[in-house]
């Protein structure tokens, strides 16, 4: 409704739109009296996450064949053991009993290697020291023993769980999920196997062992 006065047009407010008016600052007053800034929407969150945690793009399989065998190694992602692929090399004609423990030291050098700049971003770590060196048996030992250069039952869990996990399901190991391990020392080696426990709770989870028969 408008009202003429003298030569002045006035434009009068609804009631409706009024109470809204009015509503807008004893609402702020009340946002600040419980100590909340009032803010314009939309608000900014921070940018979306640029990988899903564990998660990585597929690799290029026949690329990674180029440069030597393709294989599989487990890292640590959140409180579990991932798969990531990885390739070693072998020289071409190694006896079967060099092959296993080439393919052994391959495993070992690829899970102390650091975490690429993708993996790391998607949450990737290792538990496995840089240096750590793998050998055939003894004499007496099981033919398919493979002996760490620090004994299995000093490294931590999460690292045992890394090498067990990869070395069983390798071609380092028997082909049943499980791997003989012993130490630089007298100790006799001993099974260890990769259960679906160790794969989910490595850090405090040691894989299940026993011992094995004289050689």
């Amino acid at each position: 409704m408008t009202v003429r006065r003298g030569n002045v047009r006035r434009r009068s407010v609804r009631p409706g739109r009024l109470c809204r008016l009015l509503a807008l600052p004893a609402l702020a007053s009340v946002l600040a009296g419980c100590g909340i800034r009032p803010t314009e929407v939309p608000t900014d969150f921070g940018p979306a996450p640029s990988r899903v945690r564990c998660s990585l793009t597929e690799p290029d399989v026949s690329a990674q064949a180029s440069r030597g065998m393709p294989v599989q190694v487990f890292l640590l992602c959140g409180s579990s053991l991932v798969t990531v692929d990885r390739t070693v090399r072998v020289p071409d004609g190694a006896p079967d009993s060099q092959r296993r423990v080439l393919v052994a030291q391959g495993l070992l050098d690829q899970l102390a290697e650091a975490p690429s700049a993708a993996e790391k971003e998607a949450g990737y770590t290792t538990g496995v020291r840089a240096g750590l060196a793998v050998s055939g048996p003894r004499s007496g030992d099981p033919e398919d023993t493979l002996r760490l250069s620090s004994a299995p039952g000093g490294l931590t869990s999460y690292a045992l769980a890394q090498i067990v996990c990869t070395f069983s399901d390798s071609a380092a190991a028997e082909g049943d999920g499980s791997v003989i391990l012993g130490g630089p020392g007298d100790d006799r080696p001993r099974r260890y196997e990769c259960t679906d426990d160790v794969r989910s709770r490595p850090r405090d989870r040691k894989p299940p062992s026993s011992e094995v028969a004289d050689g």
